[in-house]
């Protein structure tokens, strides 16, 4: 049974700086004038996914959501804002 990477949005409190990207295992941080961050993109399975929820958690901060996206509608989710 192996898992196959999926398209994920993670919504956090407050804005990140874009260099945070690396601790989120290269994804990509865009902050949103509700003073939110997103991080979003490919994680490879489950255990990466809770790794990075790790990470937030271990950092401090606050999750607001989890979303996994279908990978065709990723890109034009990422226009529409």
């Amino acid at each position: 049974m192996g898992e196959q990477a999926m398209v994920y949005e993670i919504r956090i409190k407050n804005h990140l700086d874009i260099c945070w990207s690396i601790w989120f295992e290269g994804m990509t941080v865009t902050n949103v004038e509700n003073g939110e961050a997103i991080i979003s993109g490919v994680i490879a399975d489950h255990a990466a996914l809770h790794g990075i929820l790790d990470r937030i958690r271990d950092l401090n901060i606050t999750l607001v959501s989890v979303r996994q996206l279908p990978a065709a509608s990723s890109d034009t989710r990422d226009s529409n804002e």
